[in-house]
């Protein structure tokens, strides 16, 4: 995006620290952002990495030196951040910025944005802009008075009580029962929050992990990949428990085991959610991903509801979310955005929502979605890395050239009885792989090693 700021992506800021990101390179950065959006007031927040205090402390400083205030609410979820800002509309909040990395190594850092009203700032609606003036020192300097007129106000609201409070309103209390879960917040920032709905709720927690510690002695949380499950499914199994739960770094996204310990794919829990909403939204659009799409077309469209298909990443789905007026919009990545919550995404409301049917219809996670699993089973997401992921994406084009094809994320091929995605990571240097099949784990397998031996040879 610039060319002495390398730390940009299509809808937020990663870098190693401090060679790509520092706390001068965030102050400059979050000073644009703040500029971009005409800001007044800003919401800032950070997460658990041991770096995200000081980046955190010194943009709040240079943000009031130029004349914003600061709204600071300290170690959070990156939700926090977005329900303070969409909460905070009528109080003359403009945006927030969030200082996480979420699930990338730990020498990393990161930025995430949002505009009044936690509206999205990605690469089509503002964030380039961002970065190139980030990356003038010549910008920077006249933007930021040595002798200010205005030094704006920086006040520190850690309180959670009004976010507890709005998860807690989306429930129907009454119909909970006392459920055992695996909690395991993997030293992320899912902990306290986890803290304080507990009083609010019927159900025992066997804890893991609880609490925040950027240094991550378990290693960066990232439920995605396989070797990172074991310790919830243990648990699970040794606890007899009813489900468990696992969050990311910054827990804007939750990752679900069923009662047997078994790790149930993000896609699933999609159409599981899309079906529940359906039923108090009658023919609402419901929004998901490229990466997979069979089952949940299918259940949406079999429920009254609209299903579209828009483009991957936070930022371009919150932007999907307002402009199709959806009520619900999921990523098979575990993103799980809500209408009534800003259209923002949520890492707290899916596992309500799941405990509250698993409530209702007095069943397991495992028959509540075996069914979809039996139906299209998937061969979850696989990365590859890969020299030139252009030339790799357009051979297997080329290959596969009498399929149906869809440019939404990446490259989709459809045919009757399969179907595959590759796309470019948006914050690696991967290709990621991902192949469904109609009730065909034989058919699964067998494209799926076709399809990874031509990425990799």
């Amino acid at each position: 995006m610039s060319e002495s700021l390398k730390c940009f992506t299509a809808y937020d800021v990663r870098g190693r620290v401090p060679e790509e990101l520092n706390n001068d390179i965030a102050a400059r950065i979050g000073l644009a952002f703040c500029r971009q959006i005409d800001a007044g007031k800003i919401v800032i927040g950070h997460d658990i990495r041991l770096s995200s205090p000081d980046i955190s402390e010194h943009l709040c400083q240079i943000l009031t030196r130029a004349g914003i205030d600061v709204v600071d609410i300290g170690l959070c979820c990156t939700e926090e951040v977005y329900f303070a800002v969409f909460d905070g509309e009528n109080n003359g909040v403009d945006g927030g910025i969030m200082v996480t990395a979420s699930h990338n190594p730990a020498d990393y850092n990161g930025m995430k944005f949002v505009a009044q009203g936690a509206r999205p700032v990605s690469s089509d609606s503002g964030l380039l802009e961002v970065a190139q003036r980030a990356a003038s020192e010549d910008w920077y300097n006249r933007s930021l008075p040595q002798q200010p007129d205005h030094i704006g106000r920086h006040s520190k609201m850690p309180n959670k009580y009004k976010y507890i409070s709005q998860l807690v309103s989306t429930l129907d209390k009454d119909s909970l029962e006392p459920l055992k879960i695996v909690i395991n917040a993997g030293n992320g920032c899912a902990g306290p929050v986890i803290d304080l709905l507990q009083q609010h709720l019927p159900f025992t927690f066997i804890m893991l992990n609880h609490e925040p510690d950027g240094s991550f002695p378990k290693g960066v949380p990232n439920p995605l990949l396989p070797e990172n499950r074991e310790e919830t499914a243990q648990a699970v199994r040794t606890h007899k428990a009813d489900l468990g739960i696992a969050w990311d770094g910054d827990a804007d996204r939750c990752f679900f085991f069923d009662e047997n310990g078994r790790f149930i794919e993000g896609y699933y829990i999609v159409g599981l959610l899309a079906a529940a909403i359906l039923k108090r939204h009658p023919g609402a659009t419901i929004l998901h991903d490229p990466r997979l799409i069979w089952n949940t077309q299918e259940i949406v469209q079999a429920a009254g509801g609209t299903p579209i298909m828009t483009k991957t990443g936070h930022a371009f789905i919150k932007e999907a979310m307002r402009q199709k007026q959806a009520v619900y919009g999921g990523e098979m990545s575990a993103h799980h955005y809500f209408q009534g919550f800003g259209c923002c995404d949520s890492g707290m409301l899916p596992w309500l929502l799941v405990a509250q049917l698993i409530c209702q219809q007095k069943t397991s996670l495992s028959a509540l979605v075996n069914q979809q699993m039996q139906a299209y089973p998937v061969s979850g997401e696989i990365n590859s890395t890969v020299a030139d992921p252009d030339m790799t994406i357009q051979q297997i084009e080329e290959q596969y050239h009498d399929g149906e094809k869809d440019y939404t994320d990446g490259l989709s091929v459809a045919y009757l009885n399969f179907r595959f995605n590759l796309r470019k990571s948006n914050t690696e240097p991967v290709l990621r792989l991902n192949v469904e099949t109609r009730a065909d784990p034989e058919l699964l397998q067998e494209k799926t090693e076709e399809l990874l031996a031509l990425i990799r040879t």
